[in-house]
């Protein structure tokens, strides 16, 4: 699998200490582990597999809503990995190319099933919500009622959310991954908080 298109997302020599973003911390780290991997290093990979294991894994179990194939296919993504990792070229961020493997691994899976995609229950758009989506997506005791109402989207607006909310990518980085431009990452997302408002406001009454 070719590397995903994208801008140069390398840390910035200028970038030390304290300054440089923990995120921007946490590419360099990646970027070192994939250099590693494309040198045939099985620790390095053991390290990889560590750190995106349960990010991924997440990732896909939210697309397939299966944790067995989830499991499965997270075996499938990282061992796409260790034989791509000299493809990699830094045109994109690690975290983006690791999450763009995934998606063409779930795509294929789900058109090898033949799984049907469901539209979203709650597709209208709500404006007059007033609950902070934000700060309820943070609250780790309403967790059960997120993923109550995260099951009720579609796959694609529930890939949306999660790589938004909880990975803290970017539409641009999101768009690369799904292969989608950005202007449809932006919709995808506006759908997609006003079904889970809904939602939310219902369950936590």
């Amino acid at each position: 699998m070719s590397p995903l298109p994208g801008t140069p997302h390398l840390p910035s020599e200028s970038l030390t200490g304290s300054s440089k973003h923990p995120r921007e911390d946490q590419e360099t780290k990646y970027y070192a582990l994939l250099q590693q991997i494309a040198q045939g290093s099985e620790a390095a990979l053991t390290e990889f597999y560590r750190a995106f294991e349960p990010r991924i894994y997440a990732f896909v179990k939210i697309r397939l809503n299966d944790s067995h194939e989830a499991a499965d296919l997270l075996n499938e993504i990282m061992w796409e990995v260790w034989r791509s990792a000299k493809k990699f070229e830094g045109r994109s961020r690690v975290t983006t190319w690791v999450f763009g493997i995934a998606h063409h691994k779930v795509i294929d899976r789900i058109r090898t099933k033949g799984k049907h995609q469901t539209e979203p229950l709650e597709s209208t758009v709500d404006q007059e919500s007033d609950c902070n989506l934000d700060d309820i997506l943070g609250q780790k005791q309403l967790e059960n009622h997120i993923q109550h109402c995260m099951e009720k989207l579609s796959p694609d607006h529930r890939q949306t959310v999660q790589l938004a909310f909880f990975e803290d990518l970017s539409y641009r980085e999101i768009g690369e991954i799904a292969g989608s431009p950005e202007g449809t990452i932006k919709a995808r997302m506006f759908h997609a908080k006003q079904a889970l408002k809904r939602c939310l406001a219902r369950v936590i009454r």
